[in-house]
């Protein structure tokens, strides 16, 4: 299983471990991924993400997840989010006209 959020797509990074004698080897730095339910209203059912801790909170900042699809521009997104967001965004509509 890749270590990839979700909803944001933040992943691994490369740096270095620096020594006292400052060799440097290299190291990856993972995201800290959360496997959660989060709750769709337009869609009315609740879906499964593996969201990184940054992700979660900027989903709960912004009222839920909804409203953090709506708000967030596609290229920031992941592809299952992308899909989401499209989802969605028709229930939206429908429920509006």
């Amino acid at each position: 299983m890749s270590r990839i959020c979700e909803l944001t797509g933040k992943g691994r990074q490369v740096g270095h471990n620096v020594s006292h004698a400052n060799n440097k080897t290299k190291r990856t730095f993972l995201p800290n991924l959360q496997n959660v339910t989060l709750m769709s209203e337009a869609l009315e059912r609740s879906i499964r993400l593996r969201v990184s801790t940054h992700g979660l909170r900027s989903v709960e900042h912004n009222g839920g997840l909804d409203n953090w699809l709506l708000k967030t521009r596609d290229d920031d997104l992941s592809l299952r989010a992308r899909r989401l967001k499209r989802d969605v965004a028709k229930k939206v509509a429908a429920t509006a006209a």
